[in-house]
């Protein structure tokens, strides 16, 4: 395309929008702006658990300065209290002890190395249960027979490896229960909390298991597969003397058996030929595994214990969108559902088994009922190999779903996943009047071990290949216009969009890189230490960077080495203490484009990691990231009143191609 008039394109896109958004118009009727802070500020209140003894709900909710705590209340009251004082960073996840403390994991400023919280409802107290500097916790097990005890993984002997350690949550005592020999990645307790299983990834970037009798017992190989399977220890047998197992042993995707650990006879619980296992509900007490899900496109379940039938049976009739089991009560009488649809918020009930009943606890973000929403679509796109990419296309509610601006938007991982459901990305850029095209390209994990190695060493080929291939369905298709197409996602999204702008330069009209890396060879030796135990898996997958018969597979593959071939302009966004995509990944394209005389917007926030947690700076690059667009493709843009979002922590830096090496840097004010 020629660059030489992008003010008369951006014009024209602008016109054709603002035209087909008109009531009565030609082209249809678009539906109000929906704002950012609805799509993408903190939920009213989110991922309810029930206690143990099923007399109270743990939820997540902001509190009067919008950070998320943890909030109680007695199930039947309106006793609603917050128990944690989180200054700045919200807290994300947490679990009940059976002793009634609820656990959450903290870090600082998004560096990933968390520490292990726990909180008294009662009291309102909260003590740091894991107070070393540098170091990262990890919750292993427990045990309701063991109220006061929990196993964590902690790398404060060495910061490369996980030594699993006893926690008594009554005094904060640590003491050493299992040494890490160098190289497990994950452990794995039993019923009694005793360590008996550990998984550990081979130098051949395959997989391998190891048990013991008990807690003195010496660790044999259990178990050892090569790169191409799928191994994941699930949990231990209700008698220990097996373990379940996600497997791809004799079949191409991974299905749920238990094995013997003595005589390795084993078992196929659950198995579907078209995806991966996905969700394995096993009963808290008993231990045997009741439920097990599957998602070829969307969720779908395969009952197992014929107790809990008729529950999904008459879940399943009480709302359209797909169903989950995030808690239970210990005796299994009542349960935490939470409705996932596309086009509305999470709805959380309480189904209580004895009366076959379900009770609207609450819905996760209110102020979306009643908009006009997009539906995600799933679509099947064939790669030019034949290979068949399950995808999900949504398309703008109100508009033609013909010759669109297009966003294809690249999750991350990339042995992740795009699912159905409500995603905000998408919902903002269909509101806006984009299509949204979402691929599952080789390499993503769900679609067995086949689909998954296809994208072995694939980086920047293949993988890239699959979506300019989406790219062009969606034109022969008619829903996008081929002259208005953007690419953007973040981590390895982020990645594929460099990679489009410098491995397909003329296919995209603008592109957008969430904390994406653009040299793998700094990103592989950058990782973080504890990552070691898994470097394998990285070396089998993408490339050995040890290796120097992969150096130059490793160099085509980064689109810093390509950055004279950018000719579209970028919105870079990254998080300043990062420990995957480190800073660095951001600066050396950042310098390149300068070097080049290209455009891009870079925006790093001091206060974030790997993507960005905190509501005022998630709304900030959102906001920048729709001007963006709209600057480029033409769609609807809710303007950013001032130069940042309150509370944000932007450092902005531009570059001008009409002055190639000129910058403007505009700093954040202190964090607060």
């Amino acid at each position: 395309m020629n660059r030489a008039v992008p003010v008369l394109l951006r014009a024209v896109a602008a016109l054709s929008l603002a035209l087909a958004a008109l009531p009565g118009g030609a082209r249809g009727e678009a539906p109000p702006l929906i704002p950012r802070e609805v799509l993408f500020g903190n939920p009213e209140k989110v991922s309810p658990q029930i206690s143990p003894d099923g007399r109270q709900l743990a939820y997540l909710a902001p509190d009067q300065r919008n950070v998320l705590q943890l909030w109680v209340r007695t199930l039947g009251k309106t006793d609603d209290r917050a128990v944690t004082q989180e200054k700045k960073r919200g807290i994300r996840r947490f679990w009940w002890a059976y002793n009634g403390t609820l656990l959450y994991p903290q870090d600082q400023d998004g560096d990933e190395n968390f520490h292990l919280l726990g909180a008294e409802p009662g009291s309102g107290t909260v003590r740091d249960l894991t107070p070393f500097q540098g170091a990262r916790a990890q919750l292993v097990a427990l045990d309701p027979r063991q109220p006061d005890l929990a196993l964590v993984e902690l790398n404060v002997r060495t910061r490369e490896a996980f030594d699993v350690y006893r926690l008594n949550l009554k005094n904060g005592a640590l003491d050493l229960d299992t040494q890490n020999p160098g190289d497990v990645a994950t452990w794995f307790a039993d019923h009694s909390l005793v360590v008996r299983a550990a998984q550990v990834a081979t130098p051949e970037g395959g997989t391998e298991i190891r048990v013991r009798p008990g807690a003195k017992g010496p660790w044999k190989t259990w178990l050892t597969v090569g790169p191409q399977e799928a191994l994941q220890i699930q949990g231990f047998s209700p008698d220990g003397k097996g373990l379940y197992l996600r497997s791809s042993i004799g079949s191409d995707t991974a299905k749920l058996v238990e094995r013997s650990i003595a005589g390795g006879a084993e078992k196929v619980l659950a198995a579907d030929e078209r995806s991966d296992l996905g969700w394995v509900v096993i009963h808290p007490t008993r231990h045997h595994v009741q439920a097990v899900s599957f998602d070829p496109g969307r969720e779908e379940w395969k009952v197992l214990d014929p107790s809990v039938k008729a529950d999904f049976e008459a879940l399943t009739r009480l709302s359209p969108g797909d169903i989950g089991i995030t808690s239970r009560d210990l005796a299994d009488e009542r349960w935490v559902i939470p409705f996932v649809r596309d086009d509305g918020p999470t709805q959380y009930h309480l189904w209580d088994r004895k009366a076959q009943k379900a009770t609207l606890l609450f819905v996760s973000q209110p102020r979306l009922e009643g908009l006009t929403l997009a539906r995600m679509q799933p679509v099947v796109i064939e790669a030019r190999d034949g290979l068949k990419l399950r995808s999900y296309l949504t398309l703008p509610p109100g508009l033609p779903a013909k010759g669109l601006p297009m966003v294809l938007w690249v999750h991350g991982g990339p042995w992740g996943r795009d699912v159905w459901g409500f995603n905000a990305t998408a919902q903002m850029l269909a509101n806006r009047g984009y299509a949204v095209l979402q691929v599952n390209f080789r390499g993503s994990e769900g679609f067995g071990k086949q689909f998954l190695h296809a994208g072995d060493r694939e980086w920047g080929r293949k993988m890239q290949d699959d979506l300019t291939d989406a790219v062009a369905w969606a034109v022969k298709q008619g829903y996008a216009d081929p002259r208005r197409v953007a690419i953007g996602g973040g981590s390895y999204g982020g990645y594929a969009a460099l990679a489009g702008a410098t491995f397909t330069p003329d296919l995209y009209r603008c592109a957008v890189d969430l904390v994406g890396p653009s040299n793998i060879s700094t990103l592989l030796k950058a990782i973080p230490p504890y990552w070691k135990p898994i470097r394998t898996i990285f070396a089998q997958r993408v490339g050995n960077v040890e290796d120097p018969k992969d150096a130059e597979l490793l160099r085509s593959a980064s689109p810093l080495f390509a950055a004279d071939r950018i000719r579209i302009p970028l919105l870079i966004g990254q998080g300043q203490n990062d420990p995957r995509v480190k800073q660095q990944e951001a600066e050396q394209i950042v310098a390149a484009l300068e070097k080049n005389g290209g455009r891009a917007t870079y925006v790093l926030y001091p206060d974030e990691g790997h993507g960005f947690v905190r509501p005022e700076n998630r709304i900030d690059f959102y906001a920048r990231m729709e001007r963006f667009l709209g600057e480029e493709l033409g769609g609807r843009v809710e303007p950013l009143q001032g130069d940042r979002v309150p509370g944000s922590s932007p450092v902005i830096r531009v570059l001008s191609p009409r002055k190639p090496g000129a910058v403007t840097t505009t700093a954040a004010p202190a964090a607060k």
